[in-house]
């Protein structure tokens, strides 16, 4: 297996004292985990911040072998990670599609949606002009994993009912592609739907 391509990181775990295992998502190869020698120390930690985008090279011996990865940071997410709706959107997207997608089955609009409503967030002027589109993501998810079909548009443009469809959107994610995960991915959910809910007039 070798993989060179651009890739946004969706999630990172320890491994060993000083490594991690990265979870990247690819246009062409999907969802890939990669085994990053130093990925705790100092270099490579801001690279492999959830959201950001990298130069992925993967390299392994055969498909069945977790490849060993070297990452080159393209774009941070980083500056962004002191906002709190920011932060917590990217959190959640990135959890999401690290817990939902199974490994190395090509998702290329997912791979195109996420960058784009990564961009969306952390560049448009308020999360009212990106929670419409972070929703759109999540139905996207799911329609390509076979499950749920066109989303349900708010009956107005107010806020309460935009918070509407996206609570009741989370319940379909939490009952279908998120339904045996031992991890409570869903809490990243809550506490975005928290700091959606302080924004004035909702």
């Amino acid at each position: 297996m070798h993989v060179r391509a651009p890739a946004v990181v969706c999630a990172s775990r320890p491994n060993g004292e000083t490594a991690v295992v990265a979870r990247l998502l690819t246009a062409d190869h999907g969802l890939v985990a990669g085994y990053v020698a130093g990925g705790r120390g100092r270099d490579l930690r801001p690279v492999l911040i959830p959201g950001n985008l990298v130069e992925a090279e993967l390299r392994a011996r055969s498909d069945n072998q977790l490849p060993f990865a070297r990452l080159e940071l393209v774009q941070s997410r980083g500056p962004w990670l002191g906002e709190p709706l920011q932060s917590a959107a990217i959190v959640w997207v990135t959890a999401l599609t690290a817990s939902a997608l199974p490994e190395r089955q090509p998702f290329p609009a997912l791979y195109e949606a996420l960058t784009a409503l990564l961009d969306a967030v952390c560049l448009a002027p308020s999360a009212r002009d990106w929670t419409l589109p972070l929703l759109s993501y999540e139905v996207l998810l799911m329609r390509e994993l076979g499950y749920g079909g066109p989303i349900e548009r708010p009956q107005s443009e107010g806020w309460a009912d935009l918070l509407t469809v996206f609570d009741r959107l989370g319940r379909d994610l939490a009952r279908f592609p998120l339904a045996h995960r031992r991890v409570d991915v869903m809490a990243a959910r809550a506490m975005l739907r928290e700091r959606l809910a302080k924004i004035d007039g909702a």
